[in-house]
């Protein structure tokens, strides 16, 4: 039923989509509307991927932590005294598997700098990032393929960036 509102009613697609990787990081964007979680839910039922992303704790109480961890929840505690990096390297680790989407805007509002905390996991984790496109404008959903990062950030985040190159989030204006 998901996929045949997906791509037949909504008339998305998905671009260079291969079975991901037992362990990655995706980085999803542009984020510029309340709407891409609900996206990124309906992909992640098409590509029939277990697909995790990460809350704040605060968000994990007693009734709505059934439902956040239905979904693919993950808490963490972001409070000074903890490191969130660290906290969820620790969860790739742990895992045979864990495959996390994470914005790497950090947030809904329009930015020009990237949070930094995708890469660190990923470089942390030793797992690969896989880039996706969400193109409102085309109606496309574009998978880059598995990127390993190097020792060199601002090399690695200018070969990322490609990727969303031309994409146009929900709200145009904060693309």
């Amino acid at each position: 039923m998901i996929k045949f509102i997906f791509f037949k009613i909504l008339k998305w697609k998905i671009i260079g989509f291969k079975k991901l990787n037992n362990k990655c990081v995706l980085i999803a964007g542009p984020h510029t509307h309340w709407v891409d979680f609900f996206l990124g839910l309906a992909i992640r039922n098409v590509i029939n991927e277990d697909i995790k992303f990460i809350g704040k704790k605060e968000l994990f109480f007693f009734p709505l932590n059934l439902l956040m961890k239905f979904l693919g929840g993950i808490p963490v505690n972001r409070n000074s005294n903890s490191n969130t990096v660290d906290q969820i390297s620790n969860y790739f680790i742990k895992r045979k598997q864990l495959k996390l989407a994470i914005s790497p805007e950090g947030t809904r509002k329009k930015v020009s700098k990237w949070k930094t905390g995708f890469y660190y996991i990923a470089k942390r984790a030793n797992v690969p990032v896989v880039a996706i496109s969400l193109n409102f404008y085309e109606r496309t959903v574009t998978f880059s393929k598995p990127y390993f990062l190097t020792n060199n950030k601002e090399k690695d985040f200018k070969i990322l960036r490609k990727y969303f190159k031309g994409s146009v989030g929900k709200i145009k204006e904060l693309s």
